[in-house]
């Protein structure tokens, strides 16, 4: 089974005080994503710093002040930002793609599925999607900083086990650290209230998410069966260290496997959208673990889109299982009883199997 692996990096890793990118502190990154790779991991890196490396370009070291600059700072830094990648994945014989998102393309189903075969298209591929938040067109993520919970969503996205968030602290402290009587968390198996009022405690001004978006992602990431980790990040080769368990940080445990938490959310629907009917040899396929393929299915009945919920049932009417659609009713229609290869012949695409 394939392992997966998402990183979100902050903006303060990347960029330096005075706005250039640190392009040796990237390239030791690549070189750990690389070993990471080459033991079997796939790695989608979710990244900021876009905003703060153009905002000199247009005059503004001190900050933006308005919507309107911070947008125009992340569509003049967003190239910088794409081409350092670039260059330190491809001298290590890799490639970096850019896919820009907002919190809406992981929130409306469509958009979702897009995305979601985007990222595995290109990790399947043995590259290294590299995703940032499309600051030149959100309003709501600048003024608040959601790259945190945007990298729990990819992470999700992606069926991930683990997401680190690599930062300027190295996880969560009972207390704001500093403070006297501050204690560092290893591990949170449990969001609780008072873990909630710990996130509180910690202030640093100079971050727009800070450990209340942090501890946002997690309860997003681990109810969806991933496990998160917290790290400081700013020494060179920080994320090797961290995965080679030489790196502290406080880890939020999933709460189930991947598989488990899609499996439950699909079969606590309450309504599914739409009702398959399927033969004999098809109920045999599901039950030995293998996707309901067009061939099987004898009719269906309701108005559902891709990716809504679906109930399957056999020739009596019996509910068998649930699953999610491929295709909307009008594409599945075309397709009862074609052989899974006949697919593009019909529609003139495929969504896959």
């Amino acid at each position: 089974m394939t392992r997966r692996l998402a990183v979100k990096i902050g903006s303060a890793l990347l960029i330096t005080d005075d706005g250039q990118l640190r392009q040796d502190w990237l390239e030791a990154l690549a070189a750990d994503v690389a070993a990471l790779m080459a033991s079997g991991w796939q790695v989608v890196l979710v990244s900021s710093g876009a905003i703060r490396l153009g905002l000199d370009a247009l005059g503004l070291a001190q900050g933006a002040k308005r919507l309107g600059d911070a947008q125009a700072a992340a569509a003049l830094g967003q190239i910088r930002l794409a081409q350092g990648y670039r260059d330190a994945f491809a001298q290590l014989g890799l490639k970096a793609a850019q896919v820009l998102l907002t919190l809406e393309d992981s929130e409306q189903r469509r958009r979702y599925l897009n995305a979601r075969t985007t990222l595995l298209t290109l990790l399947n591929a043995g590259h290294i999607p590299i995703v940032n938040e499309n600051d030149t067109v959100a309003t709501e993520e600048i003024r608040f900083g959601d790259n945190d919970r945007l990298a729990a969503r990819v992470a999700t996205m992606v069926g991930a086990e683990l997401l680190v968030l690599l930062s300027d602290v190295d996880g969560l402290y009972t207390r704001s650290p500093g403070e006297a009587g501050a204690e560092h968390l290893a591990e949170v198996n449990a969001i609780t209230a008072e873990i909630q009022a710990m996130a509180a405690a910690h202030r640093d001004p100079r971050s727009r998410g800070g450990m209340a978006t942090k501890l946002m992602a997690a309860q997003i990431a681990t109810r969806s069966g991933c496990a998160l980790r917290i790290a400081e990040g700013r020494k060179a080769g920080a994320l090797g260290q961290l995965m080679a368990g030489e790196l502290r940080s406080t880890l939020f445990t999933a709460q189930a496997t991947p598989q488990r938490a899609r499996a439950a959310w699909i079969s606590g629907v309450l309504k599914p959208t739409g009702q398959l009917s399927i033969d004999a040899g098809a109920i045999k396929a599901l039950r030995a673990g293998k996707s309901l393929l067009p061939a099987g299915v004898l009719a269906s009945t309701g108005q559902y889109g891709r990716g809504d919920c679906l109930s399957i049932v056999d020739e009596q009417g019996r509910e068998v299982a649930r699953g999610l659609s491929l295709y909307d009713a009008s594409e599945a229609e075309q397709l009862y009883g074609l052989h899974s290869d006949a697919i593009e012949g019909v529609l003139g695409y495929s969504h896959g199997n």
